[in-house]
């Protein structure tokens, strides 16, 4: 590619773009880091450097000619940029420029050249597209909307990155090159390819740490009541498939193996270093790493963010650290990570803990939670695939993790425990697409310290001191926002440790049932009661028989058996009378799943009963679950692969969690609509002029006529009204409006419909209307001195949306009855399945319903808008539309309300939190 077009006139070096919002850490596509910039004046050595270090052939390729050195008048022109006609972004690993990219705009053109050139030896590591991506970004910002480049024939590599990035590339062979050329406009394509690539390096770079070949232990120490003595044994015993290192200057020998007085005296390739040290040590050791070309770390030492301001200083130093040598981190203050893979075997942690191999991945960001998590799976059967303590979360957070165990053939069922989110936003999207494939169950803590942010975190266990610890934030978003996301996402949302296990134990060893009928199996008639009443309380359907399933078994099973549902047993019944009822049950095309109870009534008894249960539930496509009433000791939680429960409520609290989940990953995920006649620059134009008029002065709250302006940006139109301030000017506008008409006091905040709510409605003819004027305003005083008059909508339902941005969790929108709290909230952007399934929850539901389908059509429409609208501009920090009115055949809204703010934004690229 070459370097000559146009450029209008010369570029002044001081405007030169600095450090900024471009400047960001990405990963790359084999799962290691790259920092990206646009380029500087100063860059002149680096890319000197740069260009010196590749190959003739890949000089060639950038330049169409043989260049060995750079000029000085080539790097003056190459580092000189306005950000607008002219733009290049570099990547440096180790502040050492290994990539460059570049356009230059045509002129009076809204297209550009561009040209790419990254290091000979990094190639494949997918530098060139995501400085393209940069590239792109940037130029839409300023007006351009194409890019076209020269390529020779042979430069395949350049070629096949045009190809993959995911926008429509046209080429033609001419003069002996390739000339590309494609839009740069974000189609969905071309987005999608994007978040692709992102997810593959992501779930790529915790690969790169949980699959080690080669792992040193930097502070294995000879003292047995150390932490490096414990994480370095645990190595050792655990039997971790590759080589182990013991690393500490003043030891030759730690449990009977050579140690290294540093990493870079490690003979051999290292993959992850696991830190053990103390704080102040870290960054000497990191830089270390670095050098030594470490894959990954596991940063054990404690002593940063969760030990107050000058440890959150320390750990946003470390992270910046890490990343600027390429490397990614789990930790710091992490109990550690395991890998139970045979081919792996790792067990880094300081934690007495080892897990069986199994089907579970967890993740923790507290570490003691995480090893009671990790022994009461051993203790119940279950197994683990992998485990990562999370710690302060400063790098590699859950999100990460998701998208690792998404594809992870290793991983069936996956378990958090939560204290906060890292990205919500994120954690939104991956948690939906990964539950489609694999049901997440998490326990979410803080709810407490939400409640009472002042209360901080003492007394809650391992690593907290003041505000903050791994990660967490008191106080932070509310736990209803939380639920929102939680239950959005289709995770398996459960209140305590136990219900975790319980609710794991199920999805790990048992089927999806296939809806949420239930059939309860018992021996005796009193818990069968219990337990039906217990699979109501959850959710589910006592299942319904069918007529031949009672009459196939009425001739095999004793006098005084109660055939239904439940179904009775007698208390003589043995293993034989258990399974030929449990498998007609089974079989009936009615049930969904099975919970069968046994009360026994003889020693000895359980385990014969438990031998057949064990046998039902192995061998068909439909859930079963037991309870022995009590009678279940450590290590009988499980008969084959049943799941056995002490007592049913447990059971049927499980199985209802269960359904709801299949239910949700059965369901419609939608898309997130283009919605016909929303206008985003004439609402962003409307938006920056009105902060820009309030200054300093935010929030700020919208006049009415502002806000029905914006609203109209979106293609939502209130009702009809004015704003009045006598009653003169009350009667000329309703005469104008037309009778009747709704009189509303504009300084009432949340009115109802009468006088003394704020809400004369129905008023029909001035003398009417004059004394609904005169009552409100004697009642409402200063509250009275703006009113409205509107035109009176349809009878309906009236319901509330109300957008928030959460400085958290982003645009959330609110739904529910329009005096009421909101009832149900959801993370925007909405997708049309979202926005349905809106309109038929809460306790608004059933009365939607009822209204014929237009009504019902036009209010998810406005959902849509207002989710359209808060993606546009998320300056509206608030909106609230209440009431708005459904009827049969519309959605009027009646109430409006806007509040702006102002809100940093990001480029859409790809970038590490």
């Amino acid at each position: 590619m070459v370097d000559d077009a146009p450029v209008p006139g010369p570029v002044p070096r001081e405007v030169a773009p600095g450090p900024g919002p471009w400047d960001a850490d990405v990963v790359l596509s084999d799962g290691g880091t790259m920092h990206v910039r646009p380029i500087r004046p100063d860059d002149g050595e680096r890319l000197a450097a740069f260009h010196a270090r590749q190959s003739p052939e890949s000089i060639y390729f950038r330049y169409f000619s043989p260049r060995p050195r750079l000029s000085a008048a080539d790097i003056d022109r190459l580092t000189a940029v306005d950000g607008i006609d002219r733009m290049a972004f570099v990547g440096l690993i180790n502040d050492e420029m290994v990539g460059v990219a570049r356009y230059d705009r045509y002129p009076a053109r809204s297209e550009a050249e561009v040209a790419f050139f990254t290091d000979d030896r990094h190639a494949g590591r997918g530098m060139a597209t995501v400085l393209l991506e940069y590239l792109a970004a940037s130029a839409r910002d300023v007006g351009i909307t194409g890019f076209t480049a020269q390529v020779l024939p042979t430069n395949r590599r350049m070629l096949g990155v045009f190809r993959q990035v995911g926008f429509e590339v046209t080429s033609r062979f001419s003069d002996g090159v390739i000339e590309v050329e494609f839009p740069i406009e974000p189609t969905e394509e071309a987005m999608e390819a994007m978040a692709e690539r992102a997810r593959r390096a992501e779930a790529r770079s915790v690969a790169r740490i949980l699959n080690p070949r080669s792992v040193a232990v930097i502070g294995a120490s000879r003292r047995a009541d150390s932490l490096g003595q414990a994480v370095f044994r645990r190595l050792l015993v655990g039997e971790l498939d590759g080589a182990l290192y013991p690393v500490n200057p003043e030891a030759d020998v730690v449990a009977s193996v050579r140690a290294h007085p540093s990493i870079l005296d490690v003979p051999d390739d290292i993959d992850l270093a696991v830190v053990v040290v103390p704080a102040d040590q870290v960054p000497e050791v990191v830089e270390q790493c670095g050098r030594k070309r470490v894959q990954g770390l596991v940063v054990i030492s404690a002593g940063f963010a969760e030990a107050g301001a000058e440890g959150a200083r320390r750990e946003a130093a470390l992270v910046e650290q890490a990343r600027r040598l390429g490397i990614r981190l789990i930790g710091p203050n992490t109990m550690g990570v395991l890998n139970t893979a045979p081919d792996v075997r790792l067990v880094a942690t300081f934690a007495d803990v080892a897990p069986r191999p199994g089907r579970v991945a967890v993740s923790s960001q507290s570490g003691t939670i995480g090893a009671a998590v990790l022994r009461r799976l051993e203790q119940l059967g279950v197994g683990v695939s992998s485990f990562v303590a999370t710690g302060n979360k400063a790098d590699v957070s859950g999100n990460d993790l998701l998208q690792y165990w998404e594809d992870d053939d290793a991983t069936d069922v996956v378990v958090l425990y939560l204290e906060s989110f890292g990205n919500p936003r994120n954690f939104a999207r991956i948690a939906r697409r990964v539950g489609r494939r694999k049901p997440i169950v998490a326990v979410k803590a803080g709810t407490a310290l939400a409640s009472h942010p002042d209360r901080g975190v003492d007394g809650l266990g391992d690593g907290f001191a003041g505000p903050t610890r791994a990660g967490s934030t008191a106080g932070q978003a509310s736990e209803r926002v939380s639920d929102a996301l939680l239950a959005q996402t289709g995770v398996v949302r459960v209140d305590t440790l136990e219900q975790l296990f319980d609710a794991t134990r199920v999805l790990v060893d048992q089927p999806l049932p296939r809806g949420p009928r239930v059939a309860v199996l018992s021996n005796f008639w009193g818990p069968a009661v219990l337990a039906s009443d217990a699979c109501l309380a959850a959710g589910l359907e006592l299942a319904s028989l069918a007529p031949e399933t009672e009459a196939s078994l009425r001739p095999h099973l004793l006098e005084g058996t109660r055939v239904g549902n439940p179904f009775e047993l007698t208390s003589e019944a043995g293993p034989r009378e258990l399974i030929v009822a449990a498998q007609a049950l089974l079989a009936d095309p009615g049930v969904d799943a099975l919970l069968v109870l046994h009360a026994p009534s003889l020693d000895g008894e359980v385990s014969a009963m438990a031998t057949a249960v064990g046998e039902v539930g192995s061998a068909g496509d439909k859930p079963v679950l037991a309870s022995f009433l009590g009678s279940v000791q450590p290590g009988d939680e499980r008969v084959g692969s049943v799941p056995v429960f002490v007592f049913p409520e447990a059971a049927a609290l499980a199985l209802g969690r269960v359904a709801r989940y299949q239910a949700w990953r059965a369901g419609q995920t939608g898309v997130v609509p283009t919605v016909e006649g929303v206008d985003a620059d004439a609402a962003r134009a409307l938006v920056d002029d009105a902060l820009a008029r309030a200054g300093d002065a935010t929030p700020v709250p919208l006049a009415l006529d502002d806000a029905v302006a914006l609203l109209a940006t979106a293609g939502i139109h209130p009702v009809e009204q004015e704003a009045v301030t006598s009653v003169d000017d009350a009667v000329a506008a309703a005469e104008a409006i037309g009778w009747p008409v709704a009189l509303k006091a504009g300084g009432v905040d949340r009115p109802s419909r009468t006088e003394h709510g704020g809400v004369a409605v129905d008023v029909f003819g001035a003398e009417e209307l004059r004394g609904s004027y005169a009552r409100m305003a004697e009642h409402h005083g200063p509250a009275m001195e703006v009113a409205l008059v509107q035109t009176m909508a349809p009878d309906g339902v009236d319901v509330r949306i109300e957008l928030l941005q959460d400085p958290v969790l982003g645009a959330t929108l609110g739904f529910g009855p329009s005096l009421g709290p909101v009832a149900v909230r959801r993370i925007l952007p909405l997708t049309d399945a979202d926005a349905v399934g809106l309109v038929g929850s809460g306790p608004v539901g059933d009365d939607l319903a009822e209204l014929a389908p237009p009504g019902r059509e036009a209010l998810v429409d406005l959902l849509l808008r207002v989710s359209a609208l808060a993606d546009a501009v998320p300056e509206v920090a608030e909106l609230r539309l209440a009431p708005v009115i459904v009827s049969d055949a519309v959605a009027s809204v009646t109430d409006v309300r806007v509040v702006l703010a102002p809100w940093a934004t990001e480029p859409p690229v790809r970038r590490l939190a």
